[in-house]
C-alpha cells in the first residue's frame, strides 16, 4: 500500500468516527474547523492520487455537476404507506383485527409492539451491496422512486459504507429524511435576510432539498437522517423489528433513541402517550408515531392489504404548523411600555389548539419578513408556547394587502410613541399608562414571580377597570366581598383567591424583586442582586455603580435597577408591599450556601424533560453552585435541553463544559 493510500485510509476512517460521534452519539470530539481541514486534506490527496480513492470516501459526499433528471428505479421490495389511527379507539380497534388475524393464521402467541417517533420527513431507501452505499431513491409510488443517490451521498448522517468488516451481500435500509428544527429556523431567517420568501414547514422543505437537481445545493442544507426499518437483504436475516434496528445501530446507522418495545394495547398507548408528551422538545418534527408488530413471522402471517400492512399503523399528532388569513395587526403595551404587535388570525386549529391570535414581535420583524394585512400567513404553535406568525405565503397574495405601520400614539393612553433604535422597540412615555399597570400587576402574579393562583388576566383587567386594584400591593387589601359581585365568583371561589393572594406573602425575595417588574431584570438576575444585597433598603440605597460590581449584573441592568429604585413612586410601593407583609428581605435559608458546587456556575439553557428550569436552579443553588443567565468564559457548566440555541453556540466557542441532562442530572447525584 503506497504511502498516499495508506495515509487517504487514515483520513478517511478518521473523519467517519467523527461523523458517528457528531451524527450517532450527539457527542462531537472535534470543532467544524479541523473537520474541514482534514476533508479539504484528503480531497487533495485523492485528487494528486486517484488510486488512493475509496468508494466509500468523505469526498464523495458531494458530488459535481446539474443531473438531467432523475431516474425512476423500482424498488426491491415495495415501500408501503402506512393506516391512520387518529384516537385511542382507533389504536385498540387495530390492535384488536391483529390478535384476530393472527389467530385466523393460527398463532396465538401475543404480539409484541416497537413503537417508534413518527418522523415528519421524506422516506428514503438506502441500497447496499457487499457494504457500499450503491444508490438512494425516493418511495415515489411505493413500487418505484426516484435515483437521487449523488444527492443522499451528500447527506453526512448516512453511511457510505456499512461499519461491518464481513457486510452482507446485500442490505436494503429505509428511513426518513428531515431538517432539525433549530437548523430549519436558522434557513428561514437567512433567507428573510436575502429578501427571500420562507419555507413553509421542515418537511416540505426536506423533499425540495433532496430533489435538488444540482447535489451543492443539497449539501448546502442541514439535511439528517434516520432510520426505521430494513427491506431486501441477502447474507442476514432478522426474527423482529427490533433485532433489525439494533444490527442497523452497530453498523453505523441513526436510530431513534426513543423507539421502546412493549406488550399490550395498553403500553402501546402509553408510549404513544409519552411521545406525544416529548414532543414539543424534540428537536426535530414528529407528526405522530408509528406502531409496528415487533415479530417477522407474525408481520408475514398479518401481510397487507392494498398498500397499507395489516402489522403497522401511525397514531397520528394534531399538526403544530397550518395556513390561515391574518384579518389584523393588533398592538398591545406592555409592562415595561414597549409596544408588542400581534396578529388577529382567521381561527385555525394548530396544534390540537384553536388559535386566532399570534406574536408578531416588532415592526422592523413585520417588514423584514414581508407581512401584510390580508395575507395568508404560516401559524406555528409549539406546546405551551405562545403561536407565531413566521412568514406570509408570498404566492397567494392577490394585490389587497396592505402593509403595516406602528401607531404614533400609545393606543392606551394617547401619550407620545418613542423608537429605541437598538432593539427595535417602541415604548409609550407615559410611566401611568394604564396598560402599562395592568400587565405589570399580571407580570406581579405570574408563576415565577408571586404564584398567585385563581388571578388571572381577565380579572386582573376587570379588577383595575372597577379601581379596585391600580398596582400590585392593592391586591393585599382585597376582601373576599370584593370578589363577590364579579362574573363566576362564589363565596368559595372568592375565599380560595383571597387565600392565594395571603399565601403569596411567603414568596423569596428575590421573587417579589422579579415581580416588581424592572426593565431588564429576569428572574435569575432578581435572584443573585436579593442575594448580593440582602434587603430592599439596602438595594434602594446603593447607586448604579454598587449594583455594576455584582457578579453578572452589567451597566444596562444596573443603571435600569438604580433608575428603578430612586423613583419616589416605586419607593412607595415597595413601603406598601412591605407594609402587606411581603419579604422584602432574604430569609435564613435564602442566603448562600455552601456546598459540594460551591464555587461553579451554570447556565441553563433550553428545555429539560424531566424538570423545569426553576428546579434546576434551585437543585444547583441546593448544592452550593450558582445559576446565571449569560455565558462567559467564568461560567463553568452549560446545561444544554433541548433546542438550546444561541447560548450553546457561545459556550462551545468560549470551550465552556456542555452537559446535556442525563449528565446534568449524574452530576447533581453525584454532588448530592
Amino acid at each position: 500500500m503506497s504511502d498516499a493510500t495508506t495515509r487517504a485510509v487514515e483520513l478517511t476512517e478518521r473523519l467517519r468516527a467523527w461523523d458517528r460521534a457528531y451524527y450517532l452519539e450527539d457527542a462531537p470530539v472535534v470543532d467544524d474547523a479541523t473537520y474541514d481541514a482534514t476533508l479539504r486534506e484528503l480531497r487533495a490527496l485523492e485528487a494528486a492520487h486517484p488510486e488512493a480513492a475509496r468508494p466509500d470516501s468523505p469526498t464523495q459526499r458531494v458530488a459535481g455537476g446539474v443531473s438531467a433528471r432523475f431516474t425512476e428505479t423500482p424498488h426491491l421490495l415495495p415501500m408501503l404507506s402506512l393506516a391512520n389511527a387518529r384516537d385511542d379507539d382507533e389504536l385498540v380497534a387495530w390492535d384488536a383485527r391483529v390478535r384476530k388475524l393472527l389467530l385466523e393464521a393460527g398463532i396465538d402467541d401475543e404480539p409484541a409492539y416497537v413503537v417508534e417517533p413518527k418522523i415528519d420527513g421524506l422516506a428514503l431507501s438506502l441500497v447496499y451491496r457487499h457494504g457500499l452505499l450503491e444508490r438512494g431513491v425516493t418511495r415515489g409510488n411505493g413500487e418505484a422512486g426516484e435515483d437521487i443517490t449523488a444527492n443522499v451521498r451528500t447527506i453526512r448522517s448516512i453511511p457510505l459504507s456499512l461499519d461491518d468488516p464481513a457486510p452482507p451481500a446485500l442490505v436494503e435500509v429505509r428511513g426518513e429524511v428531515y431538517i432539525p428544527l433549530e437548523a430549519f429556523r436558522r434557513l428561514n431567517e437567512e433567507r428573510i435576510d436575502a429578501g427571500q420568501p420562507v419555507y413553509m414547514n421542515p418537511r416540505n422543505t426536506a423533499a425540495g432539498s433532496l430533489r435538488q437537481l444540482d447535489p451543492a445545493i443539497t449539501a448546502s442544507r442541514p439535511l439528517a437522517f434516520w432510520c426505521y426499518a430494513i427491506g431486501a437483504v441477502e447474507g442476514v436475516a432478522f426474527g423482529s423489528q427490533a433485532e433489525a434496528l439494533a444490527w442497523l445501530e452497530a453498523r453505523g446507522f441513526p436510530v431513534n433513541p426513543r423507539i421502546v418495545r412493549v406488550t399490550g394495547i395498553d403500553a402501546v398507548q402509553a408510549a404513544c402517550r409519552s411521545i406525544e408528551r416529548e414532543r414539543e422538545r424534540l428537536p426535530y418534527d414528529i407528526d405522530g408515531a408509528v406502531v409496528k408488530v415487533d415479530d417477522f413471522r407474525q408481520q408475514t402471517a398479518l401481510g397487507a392489504v392494498g398498500r397499507d400492512p395489516r402489522w403497522a399503523v401511525a397514531y397520528k399528532f394534531p399538526p403544530t404548523t397550518r395556513t390561515t388569513r391574518l384579518l389584523a395587526i393588533e398592538v398591545n403595551v406592555g409592562r415595561t411600555g414597549a409596544l408588542n404587535p400581534f396578529a388577529e388570525l382567521e381561527a385555525v386549529e394548530v396544534g390540537g389548539v384553536v388559535v386566532r391570535h399570534a406574536t408578531l414581535h416588532n415592526e422592523e420583524d413585520i417588514r423584514r419578513k414581508d407581512i401584510r394585512v390580508g395575507d395568508m400567513v404560516i401559524v406555528q404553535r409549539a406546546g405551551d408556547v405562545i403561536p407565531q406568525v413566521l412568514g406570509p405565503v408570498v404566492e397567494l397574495r392577490t394585490g389587497d394587502e396592505r402593509e403595516f405601520s406602528m401607531p404614533e400614539q400609545c393606543p392606551a393612553c394617547g401619550e407620545a410613541i418613542i423608537k429605541n433604535e437598538e432593539d427595535a422597540k417602541h415604548f409609550c412615555v407615559n410611566p401611568r399608562c394604564p396598560s402599562r399597570d395592568v400587565e405589570g400587576i399580571k407580570h406581579f402574579v405570574s408563576r415565577s414571580a408571586l404564584d398567585i393562583d385563581g388571578v388571572g388576566d381577565k380579572l386582573i383587567e376587570r379588577l383595575y377597570e372597577l379601581e379596585l386594584v391600580q398596582r400590585p400591593s392593592d391586591l393585599y387589601r382585597l376582601r373576599a366581598d370584593d370578589l363577590l359581585p364579579l362574573e363566576g365568583f362564589q363565596e368559595t371561589s372568592a375565599r380560595n383567591v383571597i387565600a392565594a393572594i395571603a399565601a403569596s406573602r411567603a414568596r423569596p425575595f428575590g421573587n417579589v424583586l422579579f415581580g416588581l417588574g424592572i426593565p431588564h431584570v429576569g428572574l435569575i438576575i432578581a435572584q443573585t442582586i436579593a442575594r448580593a444585597f440582602g434587603s430592599a433598603d439596602r438595594l434602594v440605597a446603593a447607586g448604579a455603580d454598587e449594583i455594576t460590581q455584582v457578579d453578572g449584573v452589567g451597566p444596562i441592568i444596573a443603571e435600569a435597577v438604580a433608575a428603578w429604585c430612586a423613583d419616589p413612586e416605586r419607593q412607595a410601593e415597595l413601603a406598601a408591599l412591605a407594609a402587606a407583609g411581603l419579604r422584602l428581605e432574604l430569609a435564613e435559608d435564602e442566603r448562600a450556601v455552601e456546598g459540594p458546587l460551591t464555587g461553579t456556575t451554570f447556565v441553563v439553557t433550553g428545555t429539560l424533560s424531566g424538570l423545569s428550569r426553576d428546579e434546576a436552579h434551585a437543585a444547583i443553588e441546593r448544592l452550593g453552585g450558582k445559576p446565571t443567565s449569560a455565558v462567559s468564559k467564568a461560567t463553568t457548566y452549560l446545561v444544554a435541553g433541548a433546542k438550546a440555541g444561541s447560548k450553546l453556540a457561545k459556550a462551545e466557542q468560549l470551550g465552556v463544559e456542555i452537559l446535556e441532562e442525563q449528565a446534568f442530572l449524574a452530576l447533581l447525584a453525584s454532588a448530592g
